[in-house]
């Protein structure tokens, strides 16, 4: 059965309904995590070019590691004997894993879904495998994260309805075979509701996976190519029907990475996020500023105009490459492509997506979040359509 995590509300939203954002607390068995928070995506145990220290400096609490990358390479068999993922990355906060089936569906050339699983060919080297529920929550048990997630069928926003609740239906069910496969009482795991962009799939789903005992509620199937406002209308849904059901546990919606989107969604009840969006972007020379200022939320390093200017990235930000370097020192080191350009601006794409969330904590704690919305949504980047693609890990 599920089990490993408390989950503490401590700042309900206004009863004037200006607001449906929450302050929250989630114990885990490598510590504690406070909401609304982002998680780093470490795909392959790793955040691209930073080690632990750079996610400690840059006010990571908990990253997100991929099942099916680590099940294909090194294999989560290893990593078991190797003492389990945290001593394996030499992190000790604490871990989620997702359940796998994103990259299954997305990443693999052949793949066959039925009733039991999935077959699908490995993006590595051609090989046949296959995961079902009960697979994934071994794999994800072998790593040992202190949370794991059930194993689902996602699918695109806009695909057609019955492929959507087709998709629904049977991540219901492999939702109840995740519970029973799952064993480990150090470990959370959390469910996922889907239902595309239909409403009435939503609430259903939303219903079903509330039903069993997770311990925390999965938002998926968004952050793929759907619209910024029919994102915020689903969520709206699934919040609905918890509040509705009086479902206090946390909420996660999976894949939102750009500050203005962590923003709504904030503003409409969820609590963690993940996506591999501010690392990627960072090694492509875009480096996230505040919105409000000259440079208008991006920088777009490899720009001629930075080669000649002495100024850091941003002038109030606490990271390695702001508090040391300029703007003409990065952007020569992307220009000759030297791996500590890919580091620096890592770091600070992600101080400033954390130092984003801790003043929207900040806020909450105040009680001055509704409040606080418009200076915040204009201090915030939204992401642009060529972004969107690239949010998968």
């Amino acid at each position: 059965m599920p089990g490993g995590s408390r989950f503490e509300v401590l700042v309900q939203p206004p009863g004037d309904g200006t607001t449906r954002a929450r302050l929250g607390r989630l114990e885990l068995p490598h510590g504690v995590v406070e909401t609304p928070q982002f998680m780093p995506v470490g795909t392959n145990a790793t955040v691209k070019a930073l080690d632990p220290d750079d996610l400690i400096a840059a006010g990571a609490s908990i990253v997100l590691a991929n099942t099916y990358h680590l099940y294909l390479r090194p294999g989560h068999e290893r990593i078991a004997r190797l003492g389990g993922l945290h001593r394996f990355m030499a992190w000790d906060r604490p871990i989620l894993t997702d359940s796998g089936g994103f990259q299954v569906v997305s990443l693999g050339n052949l793949r066959i879904v039925d009733d039991d699983g999935v077959t699908f060919r490995s993006h590595l080297d051609g090989s046949i495998h296959r995961f079902t529920p009960e697979h994934s929550i071994a794999v994800q048990e072998a790593l040992g994260p202190d949370v794991a997630v059930a194993f689902d069928q996602p699918v695109f926003p806009s695909s057609p309805r019955e492929v959507v609740a087709d998709a629904t239906e049977r991540t219901h069910r492999w939702a109840e075979r995740s519970v029973a496969a799952h064993r480990r009482v150090d470990q959370a795991l959390f469910g996922v509701v889907q239902g595309g962009l239909e409403p009435d799939l939503r609430a259903a789903s939303t219903r079903v996976v509330a039903g069993l005992p997770f311990d925390g509620i999965n938002i998926g199937g968004l952050a793929g190519d759907e619209t910024a406002a029919e994102r915020e209308a689903t969520i709206d849904v699934a919040v609905d029907e918890l509040e509705r059901l009086g479902d206090t546990r946390p909420r996660y919606l999976m894949g939102l990475g750009s500050p203005a989107d962590l923003l709504e969604a904030v503003h409409r009840g969820i609590d963690l996020f993940d996506s591999v969006l501010p690392a990627r972007v960072a090694r492509n020379g875009q480096l996230w500023v505040p919105a409000d200022g000259e440079e208008g939320g991006r920088l777009n390093i490899r720009n001629e105009r930075y080669r000649d200017d002495p100024r850091p990235v941003q002038e109030d930000c606490p990271c390695p490459l702001c508090t040391r370097f300029s703007r003409a020192y990065l952007a020569h080191l992307f220009r000759a492509r030297e791996l500590l350009a890919y580091r620096l601006a890592t770091c600070h794409n992600l101080t400033f997506t954390l130092d984003f969330m801790a003043g929207i904590r900040a806020a909450l704690r105040l009680g001055t979040f509704p409040a606080s919305l418009p200076d915040l949504r204009l201090r915030a980047i939204r992401m642009s359509g060529s972004e969107a693609a690239a949010k998968s890990a």
